[in-house]
């Protein structure tokens, strides 16, 4: 990084990511692993966008569930629009991306960071229960509009300076880099403003959403009568709390060093600062993704509408009209009526219609039976016969 200072700024910083690098392998290196990070980042947070989108036109969508899809457009921002402009330039070593980028890079990836920071702050606030409509939902938690805006609006703002100071300055005859220069008018209001611009955008925040979260898992599991679901809702916010806090922590305190005029880090330290910066979009969905159960579901949803669709199917074909019944063979109550050439009809009948109690008879018929013994008296009454009736 063999670039002099010029003597009017007290400032001189790279934008857009480290240039002028001798070691070759940084520049091979660093591009492959911020590719890898911005696409599996990108489509993890494609994916919470889209069960998130799904779940309020199905309505049951929630005040944190429109905060945290806030979030994951902010990191599906910081990994399309900013990660790649840090890959082309390790991989350069030079500015090549032109005056216009030279001074919004910085600035935009700021805003999305700061903005992050403040909408995971403003969860603490947010319900977790059901909005029952889209319409209905959104007119009862219209604060969530007011903040996201003031929240977008107060980012730009704190991150205006990188705008401001970012300039190219030419290293070679054909060659260019990009810089942020800060003029020594400015530098006791600037040394000020980079005092409170970390500690307002991320020391506080961070630390106030992790006290609020610890203290409300702890309510939620000794005091809440159904302490399971919410305690895992608030158990997600504070990992992502936590995870925020860790992963930024080396960007803000790279950020401020340098802006308070100390001597510049190593490039190592750099380096790892805006690859955890990039990760740390990625790690956000991958945590919803494992531990938020709605999130969980909505993807075995989506994996079972992309795969199980229903198939057109040829339509069946007619159906044959009805078979009429078999007639079934009755046997009248009367046969019992010795009438001649009537019963022999019956009886043939009922030989032919119940063969199995074709022995029971034939060896009644042959055997004699004692009137004491005889299992069916009824048979013997006179009157019975006359009557031509049989018990049941």
């Amino acid at each position: 990084m063999d670039i002099e200072r010029p003597s009017n700024v007290t400032l001189f910083d790279f934008v857009g990511g480290l240039q002028l690098l001798r070691s070759g392998n940084i520049r091979t290196a660093i591009p492959v692993i911020l590719i890898g990070v911005c696409i599996a980042g990108a489509l993890c947070n494609l994916l919470v966008l889209l069960v998130f989108i799904r779940d309020f036109r199905k309505g049951r969508g929630s005040e944190v569930k429109a905060l945290l899809a806030s979030i994951a457009t902010t990191d599906l921002l910081i990994l399309i629009l900013c990660a790649p402009v840090r890959a082309v330039t390790y991989y350069k070593q030079i500015w090549t991306l032109g005056s216009f980028v030279c001074r919004t890079t910085d600035w935009f990836q700021h805003s999305c960071v700061v903005a992050k920071t403040l909408i995971l702050a403003a969860t603490t606030r947010s319900k977790h229960t059901f909005i029952a409509g889209a319409e209905e939902g959104f007119q009862h938690a219209a604060w969530i509009h007011g903040a996201l805006a003031f929240i977008v609006l107060v980012a730009m703002l704190f991150s205006l300076p990188q705008l401001l100071f970012a300039s190219l300055v030419p290293y070679s005859l054909d060659e260019v880099v990009c810089v942020s220069e800060m003029p020594v008018c400015a530098s006791e209001f600037m040394n000020l403003l980079y005092k409170i611009y970390p500690t307002v955008v991320f020391v506080v925040p961070v630390i106030f959403t992790l006290a609020y979260y610890t203290k409300t898992l702890h309510g939620a599991v000794n005091d809440a009568p159904n302490p399971r679901h919410q305690s895992k809702v608030i158990l997600v916010l504070l990992c992502l709390s936590g995870a925020l806090g860790l992963m930024l922590l080396p960007e803000w305190g790279t950020f401020t060093w340098i802006r308070l005029g100390f001597s510049r880090p190593p490039a190592g330290l750099l380096i790892f600062a805006d690859v955890l910066l990039y990760a740390c979009s990625s790690v956000f969905p991958a945590l919803l993704m494992t531990m938020y159960d709605d999130v969980r579901q909505g993807l075995v949803s989506l994996w079972y509408m992309a795969t199980c669709r229903p198939r057109k199917q040829p339509p069946p074909p007619p159906t044959p009209p009805p078979i009429p019944p078999a007639p079934t063979t009755t046997v009248c109550k009367m046969c019992v009526k010795h009438d001649g050439h009537g019963a022999e009809a019956c009886a043939n009948d009922m030989d032919k219609t119940i063969p199995d109690v074709e022995h029971f008879w034939t060896g009644r018929r042959n055997t004699h039976v004692e009137d004491e013994q005889d299992p069916v008296p009824w048979e013997r009454d006179p009157k019975m016969q006359e009557n031509g009736e049989q018990p049941n």
